[in-house]
């Protein structure tokens, strides 16, 4: 078997994965797609992980974009296919049920940025740099730039980043709304790591609620998504974690979540 283009380490209830071709800027080829989605499969299924931390390998990139080399080539129909696996492997990450941080390292360029923005969270070096670059190689986002930046930057940032090109700072990022914190680089793994764990220790059931209703009502009108967030609601009160968490709040002691 071929080495993965991964590499996986869990730090307590924190997964981390990293994309790991750092001699190809961790440039995302068909092998690198399927990895990812095995992996947020895994994730998804492995009762011990409660959060997840992707990054890219080496300090250069996040992720700089698809692998050009294996895109030059396709066909149409090909060409399609490789969107339609990418864009799947994305919607796996964007509907774990599980908080996923991007840890952005450095370029976050055309898949790259998109593989960031389908993850829950965003932290970024003061150093990186995001864009959708595609239009300079005569294409368009293709794994949910368009859609993904329109939602969370808004139409005219979305068209300026799309149609000319050129990348942004992340301070740029973080006024856009594309990140949500920036980080000196020394400091981007503490920091990551520390909102990991902030939140692998809060209620998961509770995580998994927002996590579905922000999934769901961001594509629904208002009237459902309230319908939805109710029933979420609802359902908190089955789980032993509810009673836990307002008991110690009760108690002024700090609960103790098992995740039932």
């Amino acid at each position: 078997m071929s080495e993965s283009p991964l590499l996986i380490e869990d730090q307590g209830a924190v997964r981390v994965i990293t994309v790991n071709r750092p001699d190809k800027l961790n440039a995302l080829n068909s092998a690198t797609l399927d990895a990812l989605h095995h992996a947020f499969d895994d994730a998804a299924a492995d009762d011990a992980v409660r959060v997840v931390v992707l990054t890219g390998a080496g300090p250069k990139a996040f992720v700089a974009g698809a692998d050009i080399a294996e895109m030059a080539d396709l066909r149409p129909v090909e060409g399609r296919d490789f969107a339609l696996r990418g864009q799947a492997m994305m919607r796996r990450v964007e509907t774990l049920p599980k908080p996923v941080i991007a840890m952005v390292n450095g370029f976050a360029l055309g898949g790259g940025l998109e593989l960031a923005m389908c993850c829950h969270l965003r932290i970024a070096s003061d150093t990186a740099k995001v864009g959708q670059p595609e239009v300079n190689l005569g294409l368009i986002p293709g794994f949910g730039g368009t859609q993904r930046l329109l939602r969370l930057a808004g139409r005219a940032a979305t068209l300026e980043l799309c149609l000319t090109g050129a990348p942004v700072n992340a301070e740029r990022a973080l006024a856009l709304g594309i990140v949500n914190r920036v980080a000196p680089a020394a400091e981007l793994q503490a920091q990551t790591m520390a909102l990991a764990e902030q939140l692998a220790n809060a209620a998961p059931l509770a995580l998994r609620g927002v996590l579905d209703c922000i999934n769901t009502g961001g594509e629904s009108a208002i009237g459902e998504g309230l319908a939805f967030e109710a029933a979420q609601f609802g359902l908190m009160f089955a789980t032993e974690d509810m009673r836990e968490g307002t008991r110690a709040f009760l108690e002024r002691r700090k609960p103790e979540f098992k995740n039932r």
